[in-house]
């Protein structure tokens, strides 16, 4: 996981070092427990990057404009860290995504409707909320414009 810059599954980990999913799940979350920073993301686990700038936004659509919503943040520059929504019994419920790319988007998508899941956003009619990281003050500006112009972005 240090040594390359892409996730790895716990299936391949545990291919790896010839062992379950299951004993790499838990080694994954002992590790965690003693502090290191590794997330799961929809690719696989990995550690969690520095960014320059990070702004929270919100935004409310269809199931069905998930991809393009997606899509346009990171045409735009930005980086999907997470997805959060706050629900009525439980809070605050968040997913971690790094999605960076748009071969991240479409691997993204293909998994949510292979796997015949449900949105987080579903849960809240549409309405949820996104860590954005950019580099430059101008990416968060054209994010929050191309959301704007699409009808996503919830002000």
């Amino acid at each position: 996981m240090g040594d390359t810059p892409e996730p790895i599954t716990a299936t391949e980990f545990a291919k790896q070092f010839n062992v379950s999913r299951q004993t790499v799940v838990g080694d994954v979350a002992l590790l965690r427990a003693l502090g290191e920073d590794i997330i799961a993301t929809p690719r696989g686990y990995e550690y969690r990057q520095a960014v320059r700038h990070q702004a929270v936004i919100v935004c409310r659509h269809t199931p069905e404009e998930t991809e393009d919503e997606l899509l346009r943040i990171v045409g735009a520059g930005g980086t999907v860290l997470d997805v959060l929504i706050d629900h009525p019994l439980y809070g605050q419920l968040r997913g971690e995504l790094q999605i960076r790319t748009a071969v991240d988007v479409h691997l993204f998508v293909s998994k949510w409707r292979g796997h015949a899941g449900h949105l987080l956003s579903e849960l809240t009619n549409g309405v949820h909320l996104h860590t954005v990281a950019y580099d430059e003050p101008e990416q968060l500006a054209a994010i929050k414009a191309t959301l704007r112009d699409a009808g996503y972005l919830y002000e």
